[in-house]
C-alpha cells in the first residue's frame, strides 16, 4: 500500500500521461472546486455495463497497450 504523498504523485503521473499535462490539471481544478463524490460517481459510471463486459474492456486495453 503507498503512502498517501506516492499516491497522489502517481495519480498525477496517470493522468498526465493519459490526458496531457493540461487537461490533467483542468481534472484536478474540477473535482476540487466541485461537490463531488467520488464513491456516488464510481457506482455510477458503469451502471449500464455487465461485470462481463467491464471485463472484456479492461482485457482489450490491456492487450491494446501491450503492443
Amino acid at each position: 500500500m503507498m503512502v498517501d504523498s506516492e499516491l497522489k504523485l502517481r495519480g498525477f503521473e496517470l493522468l498526465s500521461k493519459a490526458m496531457g499535462l493540461v487537461e490533467a490539471e483542468r481534472f484536478i481544478c474540477l473535482i476540487q472546486r466541485e461537490k463531488f463524490d467520488y464513491t456516488k460517481w464510481r457506482q455510477s459510471l458503469f451502471a449500464e455495463l455487465s461485470g462481463e463486459e467491464i471485463s472484456r474492456r479492461a482485457m482489450q486495453r490491456r492487450q491494446a497497450t501491450k503492443t
